[in-house]
């Protein structure tokens, strides 16, 4: 995963990626929650099952490459699944592929995981901090 991003940023675009996850994520884990309890048997179980797990990964930002194309197939899919164009679903699908090029942002499990550690020692201490966050003495 630290190949796939150069680093994971802080601050304004850490919390913009954050957003970003938020926005994408919420809707269609609501969406499919609503769909497996109204239909439990539906035939489109395996899209409910894609749009969940690549929802509730880019929501807590764990495998971020992974939830995005999950969330993008399963996005993309019910855009052009009845003949017609569906913006709102492709607009999510068109997130999801932004998100896996971007990354997760600071503020994800991917980060705490996969982050470049920076060890600075000053006299008797020794502090470790992941890439992107701030040191102050």
């Amino acid at each position: 995963m630290q190949r796939l991003f150069s680093s994971f940023p802080n601050a304004w675009p850490g919390t913009g990626l954050l957003l970003l996850r938020m926005v994408v994520g919420v809707p269609v884990v609501v969406d499919c929650c609503t769909a497996l309890l109204a239909q439990p048997g539906s035939a489109g179980l395996w899209r409910l099952a894609v749009g969940l797990a690549g929802s509730s990964l880019l929501l807590v930002g764990f495998w971020t490459p992974v939830g995005g194309a999950l969330q993008a197939l399963g996005q993309g899919y019910l855009g052009f699944r009845s003949g017609g164009v569906d913006a709102s679903h492709l607009i999510t699908a068109v997130i999801g592929i932004s998100l896996i090029m971007l990354g997760p942002g600071a503020w994800s499990v991917d980060a705490r995981l996969y982050a470049r550690k920076r060890i600075e020692v000053r006299g008797k201490q020794i502090r470790t901090l992941r890439s992107g966050s701030a040191f102050h003495p």
